[in-house]
C-alpha cells in the first residue's frame, strides 16, 4: 500500500506533508504536489496533515486516475524535501470540485 495525492491540492499545495514526511517522497508540480508510491514506505504520518484532505491510502476505490497521476509526474518533477510558503490563494480552491478538468497544470515546480 501506498498514499497518493489527488486533486484536491491542486491550487491549495498547503506542503504540510512534506514537512512531516520521513523518506522524502513528494514531488512538487507547479501548482500540486504527488507522491513517489516506490517510495513512500506506507507511514501514513502525511495524511492526517493535509489540510485540504487530498492524501488517501491507495487501498481506497476509485483512485486509479490518481495512482497513474502520481507515479508519472513523480517521475518527472523535481523532489521537495522542505516546507515552502503556500500560495496565498490556497484557501480559495480547498473544496473546488472537478479541479483536475479545470487547473491541472503538467508543468514542474521548482523542488528544492
Amino acid at each position: 500500500m501506498t498514499y497518493v495525492v489527488t486533486d484536491q491540492c491542486i491550487r491549495c499545495k498547503y506542503m504540510d506533508c512534506v514537512e512531516v514526511c520521513p523518506v522524502d517522497c513528494f514531488y512538487e508540480g507547479e501548482n500540486m504536489l504527488v507522491i513517489n508510491p516506490s517510495e513512500c514506505i506506507d507511514c501514513g504520518v502525511c495524511e492526517p496533515e493535509c489540510p485540504a484532505e487530498a492524501i488517501l491510502p491507495d487501498t481506497e476505490s476509485g483512485l486509479e486516475q490518481w495512482m497513474e497521476l502520481n507515479a508519472k509526474y513523480s517521475a518527472e518533477w523535481p523532489n521537495l524535501t522542505s516546507k515552502k510558503e503556500t500560495p496565498p490563494d490556497a484557501d480559495e480552491f480547498k473544496g473546488v470540485e472537478n479541479k483536475f478538468d479545470n487547473l491541472f497544470s503538467p508543468e514542474p515546480g521548482e523542488g528544492d
